[in-house]
């Protein structure tokens, strides 16, 4: 995963990390951070060495270091983990995953401060699983800060975010820069390269190819070219409804997360969701797929779903992929297991499949060009890679309706493009697409519908504006 690597992290530095899904950005910031040994040869001595003072063990370092990644932003979904923001950040104090310890006044006074500096403050007693994907990254961001480390690592840190939320990360990296504390930032986006970072480290099949110092205003690393938006044609499908909502009200642990729904998604549609972090564009994507439920008094219809006929049939038909499944997979399954649920709803198998399920998850899995990773296990792969397989899944059982939750979020140019590549063919072919993204090159071009949230309420729900 990591081959021959020779490199070095100054005070004062500001390293950005590049490189394609599977280049073994991950496995290197995870290798800093203490989480992961390199293997032992015997030419080589293992030592860490951080600000100065060597160490036998990364155990010795651990605590020092803060790393935020995607993997560890799902353990508090897998695990269920839902503490107060406050606490959260908290164990950044303590430097523990749960709250063991009261937290003083000076903690309180200390946690306080870090959550005004990225302008969250009024999250502090609100319960971590209730935020949006974006407002728990930047709680962790939060939480990282509040131990005061040595090295700070962000992997992939602005996937999710929307505008306001990567405002607040920017400016938060613009102060940091005022000081000597160095940190590595990952990213697959030219454009999320902040302006302040100093070094450049590229990494290929687990070796690093590149390392050096950046210009100002490096071209090779800090493009500002963007592809224009295509242009939105709204087109009126004639098929028929296969959701419908009406007067739907949604509420989660005594919080509304929507009201007053709306609307009817019709066959052959494609909906792009969008709105700021908490606003509720994930929530409405488990309403749709049957996760959460409409209150009492609205009414929510499903093609084909009559009364008494289980909701786990409509989800059969249905393609998921979002961060919270992605989070949810046991990290020993393999790849082809994981492809297989998809046929059944589930997470993991109870049985084993027959053949023909087997060759809809090879033909998938081609479709996605993961066929390689069949007989891997999902703790093998990176982030992208599993998105990648989260796609296969979604494709596998040849769905109606496809449900994409930021589904390019953690993914390389080359993979972006592919599975792009692959909804647009699905819409084509008659497939229902409804997509959340915070970024409007996203939407395919000729996307019929947009929806519109804010504060768990509808702005906007027609079709596509131009």
């Amino acid at each position: 995963m990591l081959r021959g690597v020779s490199w070095s992290v100054q005070p004062t530095q500001r390293w950005v990390l590049l490189g394609p899904n599977g280049a073994g950005k991950t496995q290197l910031l995870k290798l800093l951070a203490g989480d992961v040994w390199p293997t032992p040869s015997r030419a080589s001595r293992r030592e860490y060495r951080l600000a100065g003072e060597s160490y036998a063990e990364p155990y010795d370092i651990k605590g020092e270091i803060a790393y935020l990644g995607a993997e560890r932003q799902d353990r508090y979904e897998h695990y269920g983990w839902n503490h107060r923001v406050e606490a959260i950040v908290g164990t950044g104090i303590y430097r523990t995953d749960i709250p063991l310890d009261p937290l003083t006044v000076a903690d309180r006074v200390r946690i306080r401060s870090v959550l005004r500096k990225l302008g969250i403050e009024s999250l502090a007693g609100r319960r971590f699983l209730r935020l949006s994907y974006g407002e728990r990254r930047l709680v962790l961001l939060a939480r990282a800060l509040a131990s005061r480390p040595k090295l700070l690592l962000l992997d992939e840190l602005f996937n999710g975010l929307d505008a306001v939320n990567r405002a607040r990360v920017q400016r938060c990296l613009r102060g940091l820069s005022r000081s000597s504390l160095p940190w590595v930032l990952s990213t697959h986006r030219a454009l999320d390269i902040p302006p302040q970072a100093t070094h450049l480290c590229r990494l290929v099949a687990g070796r690093i190819v590149a390392r050096r110092a950046l210009t100002s205003r490096s071209a090779a690393t800090r493009s500002t070219r963007v592809r224009g938006a295509a242009a939105i044609q709204a087109k009126a499908s004639a098929g028929p409804a296969l959701v419908t909502l009406r007067r739907v009200n949604v509420w989660r642990e005594g919080v509304a997360v929507l009201r007053n729904l709306n609307l009817s998604i019709g066959r052959g549609q494609c909906w792009i969701v969008h709105g700021a972090n908490g606003s509720g564009k994930s929530s409405f994507l488990q309403l749709l797929y049957g996760d959460l439920s409409a209150a009492h008094g609205g009414h929510l219809g499903r093609a084909g779903i009559e009364s008494g006929v289980p909701l786990e049939q409509f989800k059969r038909r249905v393609g998921l992929v979002a961060p919270e499944l992605q989070a949810l997979h046991p990290r020993y399954l393999r790849v082809e297991e994981v492809v297989a649920s998809g046929q059944y709803a589930s997470i993991g198998l109870n049985d084993s499949f027959p053949g023909a399920v087997r060759s809809r998850i090879a033909l998938a899995l081609r479709l996605v060009g993961a066929a390689g990773l069949a007989d891997r296990a999902v703790r093998t792969l990176s982030y992208g890679q599993l998105r990648r397989v989260l796609f296969a899944r979604a494709l596998a059982h040849e769905p109606d309706m496809l449900l994409l939750d930021e589904p390019y979020a953690g993914v390389d140019a080359a993979t972006r493009k592919l599975l792009r590549t692959l909804v647009r063919r699905e819409w084509e072919s008659g497939v229902t697409i409804v997509m959340v993204t915070h970024h409007r090159e996203e939407w395919p071009s000729g996307a019929t519908h947009e929806l519109e949230l804010r504060q768990s309420r509808v702005i906007y729900c027609g079709p596509v504006r131009q």
